[in-house]
């Protein structure tokens, strides 16, 4: 598993080995001197972008630079694909989930969403979803839950995931509440984020599509918000 770290810690002996100071080592990757005080602490990581210049600045492979981290095997070869601006999502297995999720912090939105994309054709566990869901965009996000298997879903999961959901995200899951694929219990979790979906659990509900109990769970969320004076 990619350790930032290490990484950071590599660089920062890299630099002394050149006998540079934090400033000069910012002015010549146009950064800040803070901002290669992070790195080197392990607080935050280049963006992809630079990593190129860094390897070139010490007069190293970017595969010696990534390795610094300890990536496993697909973190690196994520990594150096996603620095030389090639397109794994037609690639990416569903065995390649783990690593990035892993190294998802470290990737702009916009390349984690060409790989969820990928992804989704391979379908992924809805718990997987969660440590993703934070790092990409809505339609990302749909694109996954459309194609995902919701074995795991509970009311602790969707507490986790939902502050990252978007509308669309959310209709998705509330359409399969109401087609008896996940429990009812988790509108619970939804009203919160999704007040909207109130006249049509009401609905499912006269119609048979839905447990009547789902309406207690209404009536509950209501007496609470009294209580609160919302």
């Amino acid at each position: 598993m990619f350790d930032i770290r290490k990484f950071g810690a590599y660089i920062s002996r890299l630099r002394k080995k050149a006998d540079m100071t934090q400033s000069e080592l910012a002015e010549r990757l146009n950064l800040t001197r803070q901002a290669i005080s992070k790195y080197e602490c392990g607080d935050s990581f280049p963006d992809i972008s630079i990593l190129i210049e860094v390897a070139d600045v010490f007069g190293i492979t970017l595969d010696e630079l990534i390795s610094s981290g300890h990536p496993t095997e697909k973190e690196a070869v994520i990594l150096e694909s996603a620095v030389e601006g090639q397109d794994l999502s037609s690639e990416l297995e569903k065995q390649c989930i783990s690593d990035i999720v892993n190294i998802a912090p470290l990737l702009k939105p916009s390349l984690l969403d060409k790989m969820a994309k990928g992804l989704s054709k391979h379908g992924i566990d809805i718990s997987s979803l969660v440590s993703l869901a934070e790092y990409i965009n809505d339609d990302a996000v749909v694109k996954l839950l459309e194609n995902a298997t919701y074995d795991t879903i509970n009311e602790n999961l969707l507490e986790r995931l939902i502050p990252f959901l978007g509308g669309n995200s959310i209709s998705i899951i509330f359409q399969k509440i109401l087609e008896g694929d996940l429990d009812y219990r988790l509108i619970r979790i939804m009203l919160p984020y999704a007040e909207y979906i109130y006249p049509q659990v009401e609905a499912a509900v006269l119609y048979g599509d839905l447990n009547e109990k789902a309406l207690h769970i209404l009536r509950e969320y209501e007496a609470e918000n009294d209580r609160l004076g919302k």
